[in-house]
């Protein structure tokens, strides 16, 4: 008798990094029923899943209802959420539904969501020993001042995609800055942190049980259109390469252990470099993977695929708990443009010839000279 597929509900289907799980669940070797949500009707539109379902806002009365009825209706045997404020609100009621979660104690969530309380953490674990400043008013950004120096890095305290963050390097600018978004109505509580120059990582993983299953750690090269951006940085990266750095390793895996011992479930790290090359945990989305997932996917590493098959005790194939990936890998995406996977040495410019006037091939040495060099001391 045929088997059943598997009956996967996605929380927050419509956005890049809900779409990029399902393109994963997709390429794996098992079919799978999916059931997309979002709150946009227009999101919907792209969504590849079975069925797709519109559901009103999370901090709506009738949201939770509302996933408990598609939850009932559709027969759903697992839910996962990308969104944070959805990863939340499902690790905060899954006592709620009849279906599996894999996620995190919820305690864990709550932590990694407050960037202060997560900072504290990982300075009274001796990962790092710079201070976070919460910041309301100008008195509190001039004390920010005297505790860190200028620049600074000035951001909200919950959040996704560098929200609320800018380089402060004048004490007006970020006097200014919290003014236009409480003028805005907008009322999110900033910290300040030192301000790290060097290059950024990014550290993807899964665990059961305090024991790490399989991870891979990027490079961000360039983000998309960080000229939108007063950061410069919009969280998500339009170039990114795989990388072998057992710092990298080592930080993340020291990060994700500090805030929980026995961590379960999707831990996704954020990691900068200061300008002496010394790396440091920015944050970790708990729960959910990073946007470009699908990344892994193509490569060879489907950390969707493996969640559902840790969430139902199911045997993995066998896989290395670091360096999952080959280096060198590239990941080359943009607004409207095809993604595309790119082995190290396999650049059209390495291989085709350039302008007398521009040397593409001198000029692709010195960008990955870039990314492999430890930052100037």
């Amino acid at each position: 008798m045929k088997k059943r597929p598997k009956r996967i509900l996605l929380l927050g289907a419509g956005g890049p990094p809900g779409i990029n799980v399902i393109r994963s669940w997709r390429e794996a070797p098992e079919p799978f029923y999916i059931v997309g949500t979002d709150m946009n009707p227009f999101h919907l539109e792209w969504v590849p899943a079975d069925r797709v379902y519109l559901v009103p806002p999370v901090d709506h009365p009738d949201y939770l209802d509302a996933i408990a009825e598609i939850v009932e209706r559709e027969g759903i045997d697992l839910i996962h959420a990308q969104p944070d404020v959805e990863v939340r609100a499902l690790s905060e009621n899954r006592e709620r539904f009849p279906a599996r979660v894999f996620l995190p104690r919820k305690e864990t969530i709550r932590l990694l969501q407050d960037k202060q309380a997560s900072a504290e953490r990982w300075r009274q674990a001796g990962i790092h020993t710079f201070p976070t400043v919460p910041v309301e008013t100008p008195e509190d950004l001039e004390r920010a001042v005297e505790i860190i120096g200028l620049p600074l890095w000035l951001r909200a305290r919950e959040g996704a995609g560098a929200r609320g963050a800018t380089l402060v390097e004048r004490i007006e600018t970020g006097i200014h800055w919290i003014a236009y978004w409480r003028s805005r109505g907008v009322r999110w509580e900033f910290i300040a942190q030192p301000y790290f120059s060097g290059r950024e990582f990014a550290w993807q993983s899964l665990w059961k049980d305090g024991r790490l299953i399989v991870s891979q750690g990027r490079q961000r090269i360039e983000y998309i259109y960080p000229h939108l951006a007063p950061s410069g940085r919009t969280g998500t990266s339009a170039v990114t390469v795989t990388v072998h750095d057992e710092r990298v390793n080592e930080v993340a895996t020291r990060c994700v252990l500090a805030v929980d011992p026995q961590a379960t479930g999707v831990f996704s790290v954020d990691l900068m470099e200061d300008e002496r090359g010394n790396l440091f945990p920015t944050e970790i989305n708990a729960g959910r993977f990073f946007t470009t997932t699908y990344f892994y996917t193509r490569a060879g590493c489907n950390m969707p695929y493996y969640m559902i098959r840790l969430a139902f005790d199911e045997p993995l194939p066998e896989l290395p708990s670091y360096n999952a990936l080959p280096a060198g890998l590239y990941w080359i995406r943009h607004i409207d443009c095809p993604a595309v996977l790119v082995p190290h040495g396999a650049l059209r410019v390495q291989r085709e010839p350039s302008l007398a006037w521009f040397d593409g091939a001198q000029s692709m040495q010195a960008i990955e000279a870039m990314w492999r060099a430890p930052a100037s001391p």
